[in-house]
């Protein structure tokens, strides 16, 4: 009897702690999951660079993409060029006003408005530019002031076009950041015979190599 109830308690006692032992290897499969997730947290993705980060961002301030590019040194050529042009807008603007307005109050020919005198060349009077030289006067005014503006739409051209490059260039540099060019480049120059027909005699020559 003693020996039958010894070998029905011992399976019972197993049946028992089986959902301890369920549990336990649970938790510790959880655990493992979790430390797996952090550890796969801790290593971060591999880098790309971003074209399309490149582009917006010298979209949005000059010179931004590139030093997203690490190519800081075209910053300060950039700025020189929008400095320039910026500096020819701004003379541009301003001579093309004085000879608007010259130009318009030498037609109106008000006293109280002479604007005009100050383009007076030393040689001539205020008298002879409203006497015999007036139609040329008059025309050369016209002249600088077309000419002043034409400078100064071309200068605003010149702006857009620097802007619009400084876009393109982010974003051509931004494509070939992650282009491999190797440094194992060289070329040979060897004797060969060359053959150029079937039949015919080989020709002594020499043969230029480009390995990259």
């Amino acid at each position: 009897m003693s020996i039958f109830k010894q070998r029905i308690g011992f399976p019972v006692i197993i049946l028992l702690m089986m959902p301890v032992l369920i549990e336990g290897q649970a938790a510790d499969t959880t655990d493992f999951v979790s430390n797996e997730v952090y550890l796969y947290d801790f290593y971060p993705e591999e880098y790309h660079h971003s074209p399309h980060k490149a582009t917006l961002y010298s979209a949005v301030l000059p010179g931004l993409g590139q030093i997203y590019n690490d190519k800081y040194w075209k910053v300060p050529l950039l700025y020189a060029g929008i400095g320039g042009v910026v500096y020819g807008i701004s003379f541009n603007t301003t001579y093309y006003n004085r000879y608007r307005s010259a130009y318009r109050d030498f037609l109106i020919r008000d006293p109280g408005n002479t604007s005009y005198e100050r383009f007076i060349p030393p040689t001539l009077t205020i008298d002879d530019v409203h006497g015999r030289y007036a139609e040329w006067f008059q025309r050369a005014l016209q002249n600088k002031r077309r000419r002043y503006k034409r400078d100064r739409d071309l200068s605003y051209i010149g702006l857009a076009a620097i802007y619009l490059a400084n876009i393109i260039d982010a974003a051509v540099d931004a494509h070939f950041y992650d282009f491999d060019i190797s440094d194992d480049l060289s070329f040979s120059l060897e004797p060969v015979l060359l053959q150029p027909y079937p039949e015919s005699n080989a020709i002594p020559a020499l043969q230029l190599q480009i390995r990259f």
